[in-house]
């Protein structure tokens, strides 16, 4: 296509023209300047024309959709690298093997499940990557898989021998799988299920796509403070279209953008289909992701039309096509996809004589065969060519695929393609044929899986061009070097000897964060994150200390310069400042606890967040990185219901410990002393940094300060048990007597109601409680020998637990409190209220004179 027919496809006259004489001089004038002095001149120009249609107030600006073709035109397409032959044969077989997979699982369970259709539109995408871009290995790329393609990655890695045929005939049966001397195929990707193979998971929709972005940015991070090279080094995700309308889909775009990221590319995979219907029946879903992405500031390709098509663009001198294009909504595209060459002819090249010149000499069948830019390997490799090589932005592919392609009448485009995972002989045969597959009838209607002989050209290039790029992936590894801890008393000897100093837990916690960032070996790698909080927990000494990293410095002088507080960006900055996203804080967390197994490097992130804000508003990030096997501290500041006066119900945690216990390898703690808070931090970094287990932290904190005892002399132990007996008030010979357990800012009214009941002739104990889910699990798996049952069997009477938290949070204990005592809880139900700490504890009914109250009660 010449200069001039290019621009015929971009011009979209907005209604009659005035004066075409004087337009046609203005177009020829542009197109001389671009091409005597190139394209960077006539931008020049054009930037320049528009700062002057501002300046006069014209009220114009450039679009931000362009027409409906390719990005990158067929006279600038690289030179095809592969053997196109053997690269159409492997994708194939890639589709047939995940074919066969899903449709034998659910032959022998239909209750099994399994997707084809997304790998069918997407296997050409994933090959590409395969065969030419995605480098493995820690010091190769990360690439976030879509997860309802798991089916054709498990297909590939059943070529390169990574699996076995008894794997693939063990699809969704992970526990059943062992018997039969083969592992369970995880639905999706799942590191948790599948520590080996998978590296992220991205089966809950738009985690995947914030996840990757704050990965990038990790990954600059760990560059710029000079503790990895990862400079070369991508991250690729492969999204669907109907994924992008999760808001964590989109909420950090502009954040990839400002930062620069053009290790960064998507390929957002667009189908036009969701589970239901048509994402964008109406409307356009390329144009509609051009504008959100163009207008966060990415680099925008549109992959939208194969090689087939450049014959008929060509052809198109008055741009016809472009035109019908325009006019064609995802609805009207999709039935298109499902229909035969014969309708397509009559109903998209049929709407004009123009386009029906333009398919004379078509066969039916050739019309039918026209792909769509992301089935064709030649178009894909430019554009993801030209997506490596772009610098200064993030970029992403918008790729047109057809949802189902090439399942004929069993599926393509169809409404209910989605979850089509059944097929009869013929549709087998149909797809047999239509890829060209080395199968006899009885072989495509037995589903036999296909594996070229081990010398075959396609094994051969299969290995090699893997080889060339590091190695099968997707891979996780998990070998890192252990990184030493310090000795506790090197930096939290204040708070082990409290001495009945007043201090909040929260204080006590940035006090011992502070300490250990000065330590050598662990300091440097300690991440510090907060959205936007860090004043509010009393962190601002760490701006100057440590700084708060900046992809480009600090280009300004803050208001604060001369105060010994103020605030300090830096390069090598340590802190990260998320703003106020959540999300974005959480994703960051994860790149960073994952730091061992993604880069070999260990890291010891520190996410400090108002609590209610955390397993409330991004549980479901949280559940993904427990899936991705995190080792790193959240850390829920002014928990409980009742300690953030004033603030009001949405601000007020009263269940975060309640979500947390269900997350298995969550240890959730709620330390009511600092002394408590020092060996649960120090036995957490010990467990995640020296033994490397698998685990991570949620530590409730609070921001009222009250007087701290030292711990006491052996409790560490039941600490890490999750209690420990605080003390005995009143006499050993009282008649009456009770056990009181309380744990967080509770506890100290439990100990004020101990107080209370002692001075009227009360026996009471104390335990102090640092973690009810921990003594839950203990619970469950020791029974009667349980580490509750042995605290409370040398006690007699009942026992009341308070907290500042739902009462379901001590209910998960009460099958271990010792048979024969009553048990009763006492907890903060129900929404919250602005109000003083007093007044909320009266009102919930977990403070001293309440306790003391209920105690009297059940011992008369």
């Amino acid at each position: 296509m010449n200069d001039l027919s290019r621009q015929r496809y971009f011009d979209e006259p907005e209604g009659a023209d005035p004066d075409p004489a004087e337009t046609l001089e203005w177009r020829e004038a542009l197109l001389s300047l671009a091409a005597t002095q190139g394209p960077a001149r006539a931008r020049q120009i054009l930037d320049e024309l528009a700062r002057l249609a501002r300046q006069q107030r014209i009220g114009w600006q450039p679009e931000l959709n362009t027409p409906y073709v390719n990005t990158i035109a067929v006279e600038d397409q690289p030179a095809f690298p592969g053997d196109l032959a053997v690269e159409e044969r492997l994708a194939s077989l890639m589709r047939w093997n995940a074919l066969a997979m899903v449709v034998r699982a659910n032959q022998a369970y239909g209750e099994l499940g399994g997707h084809i259709a997304s790998y069918a539109s997407a296997a050409d995408l994933f090959e590409t990557g395969f065969n030419h871009f995605f480098r493995a290995g820690r010091d190769g790329d990360l690439v976030f898989f879509q997860p309802h393609s798991a089916p054709g990655v498990y297909a590939r890695a059943f070529l390169e021998g990574r699996l076995s045929e008894a794997d693939l005939l063990h699809y969704r049966q992970e526990i059943t799988a062992p018997a039969s001397g083969a592992r369970g195929l995880s639905s999706y990707p799942h590191p948790w299920l599948m520590p080996d193979f998978w590296q992220f998971p991205t089966g809950s929709m738009g985690i995947g796509p914030i996840s990757s972005i704050y990965h990038a940015r990790f990954m600059r991070y760990l560059t710029h403070r000079q503790l990895q090279n990862c400079e070369g080094r991508k991250v690729w995700g492969v999204f669907g279209d109907g994924e992008m309308d999760e808001p964590e889909s989109m909420s950090a775009l502009t954040l990839a953008a400002r930062e620069r990221l053009d290790n960064l590319v998507w390929v957002v995979n667009c189908n036009l289909q969701r589970l239901d219907g048509p994402v964008r029946g109406n409307g356009r879903i390329i144009d509609e992701l051009e504008k959100l992405f163009a207008g966060a500031g990415w680099n925008v390709i549109k992959l939208v039309w194969g090689s087939d098509w450049d014959g008929l663009f060509a052809r198109d001198t008055t741009g016809a096509l472009v035109r019908a294009f325009a006019a064609t909504v995802d609805g009207q595209m999709q039935t298109f996809a499902a229909k035969d060459g014969r309708f397509n002819r009559d109903n998209f090249f049929g709407q004009n004589e123009e386009l029906a010149r333009l398919a004379q000499g078509m066969t039916d069948e050739q019309i039918d065969r026209l792909k769509r830019g992301g089935h064709d390997l030649v178009k894909i490799h430019a554009a993801y060519a030209a997506a490596a090589a772009h610098t200064g932005q993030p970029t992403v592919i918008l790729a047109q695929t057809k949802k189902g392609y090439g399942m004929g009448s069993a599926g393509q485009g169809k409404m209910t393609t989605h979850s089509q995972k059944k097929f009869e002989g013929a549709d087998l045969i149909e797809f047999r044929n239509r890829f060209n597959l080395p199968l006899t009838d009885e072989q495509a209607t037995g589903l036999s899986f296909f594996k070229p002989a081990d010398d075959s050209a396609e094994m051969r290039y299969l290995r090699e061009h893997r080889e060339r790029l590091g190695g099968a992936m997707p891979r996780r590894e998990t070998t890192c070097e252990v990184l030493p801890v310090p000795a506790i008393d090197t930096y939290a000897n204040f708070a082990l000897l409290a001495g009945g100093k007043e201090m909040s837990t929260t204080m006590a916690f940035v006090r011992m964060l502070g300490g250990l960032l000065k330590d050598k070996q662990l300091g440097p790698r300690i991440v510090p994150i907060v959205a936007d909080e860090a004043r509010t927990f009393g962190m601002a000494n760490l701006f100057k200390q440590v700084g708060i990293y900046s992809s480009v410095g600090q280009r300004y002088a803050p208001e604060d310069i001369g105060s010994v507080l103020s605030y300090r960006e830096a390069l090598d900055g340590q802190i990260l400042e998320e703003g106020i996203s959540e999300a974005g804080a959480l994703a960051s967390w994860t790149a960073a606890a994952t730091s061992y197994s993604v880069h070999g490097l260990a890291m010891l992130p520190f996410y400090i967040y108002y609590s209610m804000f955390g397993f409330q508003r991004v549980g479901d990030a949280i559940w993904a990185a427990a899936d991705q096997r995190a080792r790193g501290f959240l850390l829920g500041a002014t928990s409980g219901r009742t300690t953030l006066g004033g603030e009001g119900l949405q601000h007020q945690d009263g269940s975060s410990h309640l979500v947390a216990a269900t997350i298995p390898n969550c240890k959730a703690w709620d330390p009511a002393f600092a002394g408590e808070l020092a060996v649960i931090l120090d036995a957490g970094m010990r467990e995640m940094l020296v033994e490397q287990q698998d685990v991570f932290h949620y530590v409730t904190l609070m921001n009222e300060n009250y007087a701290n005892p030292d711990l006491p002399e052996g409790a560490a132990a039941g600490v890490l048990q999750g209690g420990y007996h605080f003390g005995r008030f009143g006499a050993d010979s009282a008649t009456q007597r009770v056990t009181l357990l309380g744990s967080g800012a509770i506890l100290t009214e439990v100990i004020q109601a101990a107080q209370t009941l002692a001075s009227e002739g009360f026996g009471v104990d104390v335990f102090s409680i640092t973690s009810w889910s921990e003594l839950a699990r203990d619970g469950m798996a020791h029974g009667e020998g349980s580490h509750l049952t042995r605290l409370l069997a040398d006690g007699t009477g009942p026992v009341i637990a308070a907290t500042d938290y739902v009462r379901a949070v001590p209910e998960s204990v009460r099958a271990f409190v010792p048979e024969g005592r009553r048990y009763l809880t006492l907890g903060t139900d129900g929404f919250g209220r602005s109000d003083t700490r007093a007044a909320l504890r009266a009102f919930f009914q977990v403070d001293a004179a309440n306790i003391a109250k209920r105690a009297r009660a059940v011992t008369s």
